[in-house]
């Protein structure tokens, strides 16, 4: 599903972000990337968006190069993928309802598919009682669990889920992990990139360890061992 060949980014001659980065990852896995902070685990994350450019190397999803895409194409690689961040980046001015209809109406989604479908992926994510809820009324759990809805709300093949239990407690973070599994589950491959020991340990997936932009250990069902 995706491949990085040979990928390096150099901001300068004393900042390497990432350096002949070779992995495949394929339909379906749930992969962890660690590594502490600044060994560029956001920065190979953003090679598949393509917010990042690579200085060597190509990137590809299913065979398409994305650093070649112009920028319509590229919208539509983007729908295909679902991004959940460590700071939720919700609308705090609208609803939990109105935050995913928002994500369904950029879509192109109807009225009728929205008020069908919202209510539900709600309930997959524990939040069917916070529909008329703003951000600010919610937890952080909540808040996060909201942002992973509207992720999955028109059904991504991948989603990215960069450090999203950054800000959260223990309970909390264990409670994001299990979503995540669920939603791998059902069939969507997910990336998350973590320096949280415990929520790799508790995934027992594949495991790809990054240190100073270079991957040092790549484990079909690792463990945290920096």
């Amino acid at each position: 599903m995706i491949y990085f060949n040979n990928v390096s980014k150099i901001y300068n001659r004393n900042s390497r972000a990432l350096e002949d980065v070779t992995l495949t990852v394929t339909a379906g896995e749930f992969v962890s990337i660690v590594g502490h902070s600044g060994a560029g685990k956001s920065t190979l994350v953003k090679m598949i968006l393509a917010d990042e450019h690579p200085s060597d190397g190509t990137v590809f999803f299913e065979s398409v190069n994305v650093h070649k895409l112009k920028n319509k194409e590229l919208t539509k690689l983007r729908r295909r993928i679902g991004v959940v961040f460590q700071d939720f980046r919700l609308l705090s001015n609208k609803t939990a309802y109105e935050n995913i209809a928002f994500a369904m109406e950029a879509a192109g989604k109807t009225n009728e598919e929205i008020a069908s479908d919202v209510p539900h992926v709600l309930e997959l994510v524990d939040l069917a009682d916070k529909i008329y809820s703003f951000p600010n009324q919610m937890s952080g759990g909540e808040q996060q669990r909201l942002a992973i809805a509207r992720a999955i709300i028109n059904q991504p093949e991948l989603i990215i889920a960069d450090e999203p239990t950054g800000n959260l407690d223990p309970i909390n973070t264990y409670e994001i992990i299990q979503i995540l599994k669920k939603i791998n589950d059902l069939g969507t491959t997910v990336i998350l990139t973590t320096h949280n020991r415990g929520v790799i340990d508790s995934v027992g997936k594949r495991v790809i360890t990054l240190e100073k932009g270079k991957i040092i250990r790549d484990d079909k069902e690792g463990k945290y061992v920096i």
